[in-house]
């Protein structure tokens, strides 16, 4: 990364940070219905909010939320969470909710766990009737907001062959949701023993985290991106 576009995004980022509400800066995980497992891998987030702590300038709160979409202290946090290998469905209270957090200011980062697509994607499409996913190009600024990824989202967890993909919902010119498919980036992000996975991938998926986060938090969110094509 540039070095004079990295102290950019320091300056800006700890000055959203530390005057935003006067608080750090959460991650909430989302409490959906549906009978899918929102609360899988357990140790991802909190290993995740230590890396970010030990490795960049951001103030993180030390533990991550859960909430649901209806819970009143939603607009507290301006990143969502969203995992698990089953089934997802939002209330129409839900849908509501969750479109105007998006078009407010609010990101989302949803992490395919293997099994959830379907269902995720017919949600959303319930959520903004009118968009489509595209998907990212590697030179998109969430592959080098904070650590380079020249060939786009990595891929940490083998099921069924297929390329890891890192798709995006557009307000505008905006990036409001991004999605982590074929990835599986909370199993990089599990305690060592859970997986077994080698440190390299391990590292790989804890700095695909940080980027997601730095991304969400910086004016670079606004990116002037003639879209893909949808995917």
């Amino acid at each position: 990364m540039n070095y004079f576009r990295q102290i950019n995004y320091i300056i800006i980022a700890l000055s959203i940070i530390t005057s935003a509400y006067g608080q750090a800066f959460s991650i909430a995980r989302v409490h959906y219905g549906g009978g899918g497992d929102w609360y899988s891998d357990p140790s991802s987030l909190p290993n995740l909010i230590a890396y970010i702590k030990n490795n960049t300038s951001i103030v993180i709160e030390p533990d991550e939320y859960q909430l649901k979409l209806t819970d009143s202290g939603l607009n507290n946090h301006s990143f969502l969470y969203l995992t698990g290998h089953g089934n997802i469905r939002f209330t129409d209270d839900e849908i509501i909710i969750l479109r105007n957090y998006l078009l407010n200011g609010g990101f989302l980062h949803a992490d395919d766990n293997y099994g959830m697509d379907e269902s995720f994607r017919r949600e959303m499409k319930r959520v903004f009737p009118s968009k489509d996913w595209v998907e990212l190009p590697y030179d998109h600024d969430i592959y080098n907001a904070y650590f380079n990824f020249s060939n786009g989202l990595p891929k940490i967890h083998e099921h069924d062959g297929k390329s890891a993909q890192g798709l995006g919902l557009f307000e505008k010119n905006r990036l409001i949701a991004f999605y982590s498919y074929e990835s599986d980036l909370g199993d990089g992000w599990e305690d060592p023993n859970v997986h077994n996975n080698p440190i390299e991938i391990r590292q790989s998926a804890l700095r695909m985290g940080v980027n997601i986060i730095w991304f969400a938090l910086t004016p670079v969110s606004y990116t002037h991106l003639t879209l893909p094509t949808k995917a």
